[in-house]
């Protein structure tokens, strides 16, 4: 095939190179144009050029995107556990990172910083080693490819935050109650694709759809509103569609009107389509919240994450252990127990676990408790997850409760919230987030990149989305983590790393 162009676009990674190599030392085509999507070693292209002994290859770029781009303001980088393990099997703690892990969040992370041109000054969560050494990491690579980081310098520099996922376990626990993290909880979203497969009757067309922003009106405009708003927007899009229909079938009677209806036939099939998938997304994350009582569940969740109330949180978390939802809920409820009443003495060993394994939880479920408090409780983070774990707080809560909340399933906000909010107002303590290698700069900067170590959720995402709105056009910050959690891949994490 050598009248044939043959572009690739890989990441720099041995294995690719490999592949390079053999393909280049026996060519099909005519010409390669090669595109890495990131830095690319001298060492590496000396290599390759030797296997280049025909000089087929006419293009070599460097061209930066290497993570997935979700949210305009979101990225992952594809970390989880099934592909990356973040620490070696068997690591007692602190954590010390997966040697290939810390390679690939490093690169991945400078990947993301050339993409936006940006050469930011580093900060961490002092309580997380591998925050630290990520940091470190990644403040080498930019000093190395210095050249690379030339970018033209603000009057107040951007930064990179590092945070640890240990350092707010209680968010990736939650029932989520908006669009885009309602799906991802309960069908699961997977490089812009949800499988529907498993759901009944389900058209063929539907077993896997796509959600994109670029793409997807509905979707962009609805992807952080929660579900009680849905179902009346959704309603509208019907109403929308069928007006659409009506429409288009009176109106062929001419010529003209043929005309019309079969240039604007696109996107009226496009429409349809469009109408169709998210009325089967949002009926089945409708009959999934009433099949395993979600709403009872997460009444609870946000009782035991929000509020400070040990009899009463017992008293229904007892109950409702007893009754036939699922074990994951059952589990989650129990994490979410221990993790506020950590310091109530044989609140854990008591109360829980004989109940959980009397409604015959798995063993390894039960264990996840203990395990979950080891790797991510009290002693383990610097940060006070309750705010009304002191007079003044609980004061400050009772006067923000006097301006309402949106309902009983939002009320708790993650821990970044309270982070970004302080980073915003210049009270960012340097004693919990230090520089590295770098002088403390007062001023607040006005691009940041928060990337948290161990996932980001997207009920996060939703909480940066809203702190860029009300902070438009001052602070933008674009959220970014090893990958995109939902509950059910937090607990598999914690069981495979610590298990």
């Amino acid at each position: 095939m050598k009248h044939l162009k043959c572009i690739c676009f890989v990441r720099p990674t041995l294995e690719s190179f490999n592949f390079l190599q053999h393909e280049l030392s026996a060519p099909r085509f005519g010409e390669y144009h090669l595109y890495f999507s990131n830095i690319v070693r001298k060492s590496s292209l000396e290599s390759l050029a030797e296997s280049d002994e025909q000089e087929a290859v006419k293009v070599v770029q460097e061209y930066y995107a290497d993570f997935i781009a979700i949210n305009p303001d979101l990225f992952s980088l594809d970390m989880s556990i099934d592909n990356f393990r973040l620490v070696p099997k068997g690591s007692t703690f602190p954590w010390a990172w997966h040697r290939a892990a810390l390679q690939r969040a490093s690169e991945g992370l400078a990947s993301v910083l050339l993409a936006l041109k940006k050469r930011p000054l580093i900060r961490y969560d002092r309580a997380s080693p591998l925050c630290k050494e990520l940091a470190e990491e990644v403040d080498q690579l930019i000093k190395k490819e210095t050249q690379l980081f030339k970018f033209q310098k603000s009057d107040s520099p951007p930064l990179l935050l590092l945070l640890d996922r240990r350092g707010d376990p209680v968010t990736p626990l939650l029932t989520p109650w908006t669009y885009q993290a309602m799906i991802h909880e309960l069908l699961g979203i997977r490089n812009g694709r949800v499988d529907m497969s498993g759901c009944p009757d389900v058209q063929k067309d539907l077993k896997e759809v796509v959600l994109n922003l670029e793409q997807d009106p509905f979707f962009r405009s609805n992807r952080d509103l929660n579900f009680g708003d849905l179902g009346a927007n959704i309603k509208a899009y019907v109403d929308e569609y069928q007006g659409t229909s009506r429409t288009q079938a009176s109106k062929v009677e001419s010529i003209a009107d043929m005309k019309r209806f079969v240039e604007a036939y696109p996107e009226f099939r496009r429409l349809a389509g469009n109408v169709t998938k998210h009325v089967a997304l949002v009926g089945e994350l409708s009959r999934l919240t009433a099949k395993h009582r979600l709403m009872e569940v997460s009444e609870l969740e946000q009782s035991l994450a929000c509020n400070d109330n040990h009899a009463a949180d017992l008293k229904a978390l007892q109950k409702i252990l007893q009754e036939d939802i699922r074990h994951d809920s059952k589990v989650r409820l129990a994490l979410l127990y221990a993790l506020r009443y950590e310091k109530v003495p044989n609140s854990l060993a008591s109360s829980i676990i004989p109940l959980l394994k009397i409604t015959k939880v798995p063993e390894e479920q039960c264990q996840m408790l203990e395990t979950l408090i080891s790797c991510a409780g009290y002693d383990k983070r610097q940060n006070d997850l309750y705010e009304d774990s002191n007079l003044f707080a609980r004061s400050r809560n009772v006067f923000r409760g006097l301006k309402g909340v949106e309902n009983v399933y939002t009320q708790h906000q993650p821990l970044l919230h309270r982070i970004l909010e302080e980073m915003s107002k210049g009270r960012m303590k340097e004693t919990e987030f230090p520089f590295v290698s770098s002088k403390a700069s007062k001023l607040i900067p006005q691009e940041v990149i928060v990337f948290i170590v161990g996932g980001a959720t997207y009920q996060e995402a939703r909480h940066v989305a809203l702190f860029n709105q009300q902070h438009s056009p001052g602070i933008r910050v674009v959220l970014g983590g090893t990958t995109i959690h939902n509950s059910k891949s937090f607990l598999s994490e914690i069981e495979a790393l610590f298990g």
